[in-house]
């Protein structure tokens, strides 16, 4: 930390070389959002993927206000729910869940998948086992995938997965957060160890320009999404019929992940 700068200043400075990070990747979030966006217009799903904070970025996706259906968010609560930290359904079992080979292709047994779909697989350090597979199992099926990661942090990670391969192995885009190795940004004085971490800052930043441009390709395309939006910005009827209408069209997209499972 620069003498004389507060830690929050401090963290500030470091969020604004994420944003830096990010703006050098607009054309592959682009690029992405072509491919992303093709599968809504297809009448199909992105399935979003993160195992345990990258679970965020899942959830910042759909459903949220400013957010429209076409997603998937497939949120293993034994692989992201964090606020038990000990005990049953503690922290040290969803650290051991996400390296358990073969659970990923147990959870998408659950889904009649197709080569129309996409997926954004999110993980900071690429090297958790259940989103490396998660991953290899979309690309085996021929579904493009889309990664989130850190990528300095990443590559200075030991991969848990027994070959070696890391979550851009199965990647067809890789987008950066820009956050530093162990994540963390902020030295202090008489501390060893850093504090405040930086992925899910950038991981947001990706997660809404993805957002913005899919929208932006499916109005072009005659189909403008459902966006939930808050009555405040809209009047209460309008707000009321677009969370109904677009947690309808989830419903009947979520309907055709089932339709033909077991055949």
């Amino acid at each position: 930390m620069t003498v004389g700068m507060s830690p929050s200043l401090a963290y500030l400075e470091k969020c604004s070389g994420l944003l830096e990070i990010v703006r050098t990747q607009i054309p592959l979030i682009q690029q992405s959002a072509d491919v992303l966006s093709k599968t809504i217009l297809a009448g199909r799903m992105v399935h979003l993927f993160g195992s345990g904070h990258s679970r965020i970025m899942v959830e910042e996706m759909w459903p949220r206000y400013g957010s429209f259906p076409g997603f998937n968010p497939i949120v293993e609560q034994s692989l992201s729910f964090h606020n038990l930290v000990v005990g049953a359904n503690g922290q040290r079992q969803a650290m051991f869940l996400e390296n358990v080979s073969g659970l990923a292709g147990r959870i998408l047994r659950n889904f009649d998948l197709s080569t129309e779909d996409s997926a954004l697989v999110i993980s900071s350090s690429g090297c958790n086992v259940v989103s490396i597979e998660m991953a290899e199992e979309f690309s085996r099926r021929e579904i493009p995938v889309v990664g989130i990661i850190s990528r300095k942090h990443s590559e200075a990670s030991t991969s848990n997965d027994a070959r070696g391969k890391k979550l851009q192995d199965f990647c067809d885009f890789v987008l950066d957060t820009g956050a530093p190795v162990g994540d963390a940004m902020v030295k202090l004085e008489g501390l060893d160890t850093p504090v405040a971490p930086g992925s899910t800052v950038g991981g947001c930043l990706l997660i809404n320009m993805l957002k913005a441009e899919i929208a932006d390709r499916l109005i072009k395309a005659g189909q403008p999404p459902k966006v939930l939006t808050g009555s405040v910005v809209i009047g209460r009827s309008r707000a009321v019929a677009l969370f109904e209408s677009a947690y309808d069209e989830h419903a009947r997209r979520l309907a055709k992940l089932y339709a033909h499972l077991g055949e």
